[in-house]
């Protein structure tokens, strides 16, 4: 196996063990790292000890000035800008682990990427949405719980499908959540969400019983209707399939309710760091977008109701005597 090979291995293997990325996460670094390792290979370049800021930097243009056929950018701002951390996260690793004298990508600079407000569900929608699930059937069921705990809770679809039984506390309205990079944080779920639970936990306990046991996930908190866990392309068939009979639209996904979540929280006057710890994010700057999602709903609701809020002077017609 040449060098840069072996390394690429060794900072995957850092990844998943060291870090404790999620399988998601650590499968975007391979394939950003693969283009990165060909780009090199094509330059006569892959020699680790050897590469140079310039090399990097090169590598950066490339991804930059890419086009496709229509003669649009290949790679967004934000695909330049998660290649640069995957490229970075590489050689700091090669130096800290004494693979090389200096780390070539140090002072590489990534893409600006323009922070975009996210899309939220207004408190009207939420209820058409959850209003969408009819019937006590087990699906029904299920997938009211769903819907609820994702709203309620504001949590990722990893996480979402991801929780197990035992992770759940209906008695004290908490649940214990894995994010991003396998971080623990305890969630509150709120009377409506845990109701709706408690209504889905007799259901799921009848289909594990007929489910076949080499098939079944009896950890899961949510299960398909074989008894394996709901997976992540399961979960968001549900959310837009229920979007799409609220009159919603087909392309509704889980992360939606999450930013519904905290936009009506922040809305309702929750404080940042409330939020910022309910989401799981590591910075509350982070977070800090969801005050830009409120603060142009108020300019919106002030622009539509007051009355010279678009209320123009008339320009004088006489000049300065007049």
């Amino acid at each position: 196996m040449a060098e840069l090979d072996r390394l690429l291995a060794e900072h995957a293997t850092w990844l998943a063990v060291e870090r404790g990325v999620a399988a998601n996460t650590l499968a975007a670094y391979r394939r950003d790292l693969a283009a990165y390792s060909a780009f090199l290979r094509h330059r006569g370049t892959v020699d680790v000890t050897h590469l140079t800021e310039a090399d990097v930097d090169a590598y950066v243009e490339h991804l930059k000035s890419a086009r496709n056929d229509d003669g649009n950018p290949r790679w967004s701002a934000a695909s330049v800008a998660r290649a640069v951390v995957a490229v970075r996260s590489f050689h700091r690793f090669c130096l800290t682990e004494g693979h090389v004298g200096a780390d070539p990508a140090e002072d590489v600079v990534a893409p600006r990427v323009p922070q975009g407000i996210p899309k939220a569900l207004t408190e009207p929608e939420v209820e058409a949405l959850l209003g969408a699930v009819t019937g006590d059937g087990p699906a029904a069921l299920r997938d009211r719980a769903i819907l609820e705990t994702l709203y309620a809770a504001g949590l990722r679809i990893s996480e979402l499908v991801g929780l197990d039984l035992g992770a759940v506390d209906l008695e004290e309205g908490f649940l214990r959540a894995f994010g991003k990079g396998a971080k623990e944080r305890i969630v509150p779920v709120g009377h409506t969400a845990t109701a709706a639970i408690e209504a889905w936990l007799p259901a799921r306990a009848t289909i594990l019983a007929r489910a076949r046991r080499g098939g079944s996930d009896p950890d899961a908190l949510f299960v398909n209707s074989r008894g394996g866990r709901l997976t992540r392309q399961g979960c968001w068939k549900i959310v837009s399939a229920y979007g799409m009979r609220a009159g919603l639209g087909g392309q509704l996904s889980p992360h939606v309710l999450r930013h519904s979540c905290a936009t009506h929280m922040v809305d309702r006057g929750a404080d940042l760091r409330v939020v910022q710890e309910l989401l799981g994010h590591a910075s509350v700057s982070t977070t800090q977008i969801y005050t830009k999602v409120t603060q142009s709903r108020l300019r919106a609701v002030y622009e539509a109701a007051h009355p010279r809020a678009k209320f123009k002077l008339p320009v004088p017609s006489g000049g300065r005597g007049a």
